[in-house]
């Protein structure tokens, strides 16, 4: 098992000093990997009374490229995970550009994690149709490894036309790994067929049994081994009190995960040394690190 963090983003604050230490002490303490959730604008509420989007626009999010960016250069081993980039509302040459560069300024430490999204407002506007986002991210993923791998691409598909170009520099990972967010069934066949592992954002409950079953067998109709594929479960320090963490960790042992992350978003905490004081605490409890 890999042990990662959830990156604060609605309670990290805007301190860039705030941010690398935290970043530091998470790998300083052993951690894995940094997770990231991705948004670029929030919707306002105020004309919007039937709203139930978990984010508004008061909620902060550094964008996600730019965070990953700094921290590949404030850190040296902690691998920068993205759960995950909104493919779809983003042009996927310059997706395919700043995750290459940004694997090769961290010495190929990204693993990119892609999903659809469920907020409209935010398709509107990045100018892209929020109606078609599942066959577009299809699409993208095929764009996005032709860039990383060949140095010169012609690609003529349904919705994305390159005529002898290519980005430079190629990325170190050959080619990076992708995982897939989502839990409906033609993102689980998407994630069994394309991608490299699946963020299942929920309890190790019956639902989550069920979704994992879905998945590899999805995986067996698409001509993979289901154990190729990894799961990157999270442990939700809000969720529960202590004596429940190593039940979650076993549990989602049991079910197959190979990637664990520790999320400490809404768990009350008001400054970035207590978000890390409890991800010292975890360490400690999970044996990071050891």
């Amino acid at each position: 098992m890999k042990y990662g963090v959830v990156f604060p983003q609605t309670e990290i604050g805007n301190d860039r000093y705030a941010i690398r230490d935290y970043a530091q002490a998470v790998e300083g303490l052993g951690y894995d990997h940094i997770l990231a959730y991705d948004h670029v604008l929030g919707a306002s509420t105020a004309n919007r009374p039937d709203w139930n989007g978990p984010y508004t626009h008061r909620h902060t999010f550094h964008e996600i490229f730019v965070l990953f960016g700094y921290l590949a250069g404030l850190t040296r081993t902690v691998e920068l995970v993205t759960d995950v980039v909104i493919l779809p509302q983003r042009q996927t040459a310059l997706v395919a550009k700043q995750a290459a560069e940004l694997d090769v300024l961290s010495g190929g430490r990204l693993r990119l994690g892609v999903g659809l999204g469920w907020n409209a407002v935010e398709y509107e506007a990045l100018n892209e149709d929020f109606h078609t986002r599942g066959a577009r991210l299809e699409e993208q993923i095929q764009v996005m490894r032709a860039l990383w791998s060949q140095p010169i691409v012609t690609f003529h598909g349904k919705r994305h036309r390159i005529s002898e170009a290519g980005i430079n520099p190629l990325p170190v990972q050959q080619p990076i790994p992708v995982w897939f967010g989502g839990s409906a069934d033609p993102m689980l066949k998407r994630a069994a067929r394309l991608g490299d592992g699946w963020f299942p954002l929920r309890a190790p409950d019956d639902e989550a049994r069920r979704l994992l079953e879905r998945l590899r067998i999805h995986a067996h109709e698409a001509g993979r081994a289901p154990q190729d594929l990894g799961i990157e479960a999270l442990i939700q320090v809000a969720d529960g009190p202590e004596a429940t963490w190593t039940t979650w960790v076993e549990n989602w042992t049991k079910l197959g995960a190979t990637h664990l992350a520790v999320n400490t978003m809404r768990a009350g905490f008001r400054s970035p040394q207590e978000h890390i004081d409890i991800l010292r605490r975890m360490a400690g409890i999970l044996g990071v690190g050891k």
